[in-house]
């Protein structure tokens, strides 16, 4: 699944159906707090310990996204004995920054049981249980570091659209900090612009509107979303070394002919038909061009495209990154 080898299509998926399903959906338990219940806004719930510094919303309908996100980067590394990271260590002490609902330390905390983990996010996630190894903690981490112990794996996923250029190089040094001597960081970033090698989606479609429409939005905010471009370079300006990258493309929708491919891209659409409103509302009302949408104008922009990623005939895919980079043992 390197990113220079073009995927091949299934080309009998539209003669099973004209129009891909939404069956992947899940239920999402969910608990009770005055920081859980947020802020409202446009009909979706929003953190509140720092209003207005993160674009995307914390309810029950986005951690749905976030499962989706989860599982399709374990698909798309399912060949891999350890599919949660790349970084060559038997971890005893993780941090997991903006763990979402925190599927992923759950998973890692169940796969590593002799290694605590613990997963931060301004939001509490919606969560009854974790295992005993694993925390899960509400707080921000631009803010002063109350962990006194240093970690061996400091992981990142998708924390687009949450800091301006200038945090992300504060955060860096934070990590490089918090990390042993010899300890790991990784980060993982997709980018929802829509290729297609085959032309099956045609020039003028707005499929090809969303990557870049998204990155202007995110621009404006202040906060990018194209940090699948910039990871690796923040990561060496911190002072890490011994970089590695992974590329990959993930398709929308099962239209690849490759059977684990095909799985990815069952979940990923589902990923994208859950989660286009949570991803576009914030960013559109307050940020879109030439002047803020209104919510009906991004509800009618979502409704056509997740209309056009259910077209079974379109082969999408978006492309995906994870940069895992050591601090040095010494220096």
């Amino acid at each position: 699944m390197a990113d220079e080898i073009v995927i091949p299509v299934d080309h009998d998926i539209h003669l099973v159906t004209d129009e891909y399903s939404d069956d992947w959906n899940s239920d999402t338990t969910s608990i009770q707090s005055s920081i859980y219940r947020g802020l409202i806004e446009n009909g979706r719930r929003y953190q509140s310990l720092k209003p207005e510094e993160y674009c995307f919303p914390a309810d029950e309908r986005q951690f749905e996204t976030y499962d989706a996100v989860h599982l399709t980067a374990l698909i798309a590394d399912s060949d891999r004995e350890n599919p949660f990271f790349q970084a060559p260590i038997d971890p005893k002490n993780i941090l997991d920054i903006g763990t979402g609902k925190g599927s992923w330390a759950i998973d890692v905390a169940d796969m590593f049981p002799e290694c605590k983990v613990r997963g931060v996010d301004l939001f509490p996630p919606p969560v009854s249980w974790v295992p005993p190894n694993c925390v899960l903690e509400v707080d921000d981490v631009l803010q002063t570091w109350t962990w006194h112990e240093k970690f061996d794996l400091i992981h990142l996923r998708i924390i687009a659209c949450a800091f301006t250029p200038e945090e992300i190089d504060q955060l860096m040094k934070r990590i490089y900090d918090q990390l042993e001597p010899g300890g790991w960081i990784e980060q993982m970033e997709i980018h929802p612009t829509i290729f297609c090698d085959d032309k099956s989606i045609p020039a003028g479609n707005i499929l090809l509107d969303v990557g870049p429409r998204f990155d202007a939005a995110a621009n404006k905010s202040g906060k990018p979303m194209n940090l699948i471009h910039t990871m690796r370079s923040s990561i060496e300006k911190a002072g890490f070394v011994d970089v590695h990258e992974k590329n990959a493309r993930w398709p929308i929708g099962p239209w690849a002919k490759d059977r684990t491919l095909k799985e990815l891209g069952s979940v990923n659409l589902s990923h994208w038909l859950t989660g286009m409103e949570g991803y576009t509302m914030y960013l559109m009302t307050k940020f879109g061009d030439p002047k803020p949408w209104s919510a009906d104008e991004v509800h009618v922009y979502n409704s056509q495209i997740r209309k056009e990623l259910s077209n079974p005939r379109h082969h999408g895919y978006q492309r995906a990154k994870r940069v895992w980079a050591r601090k040095p043992l010494s220096g």
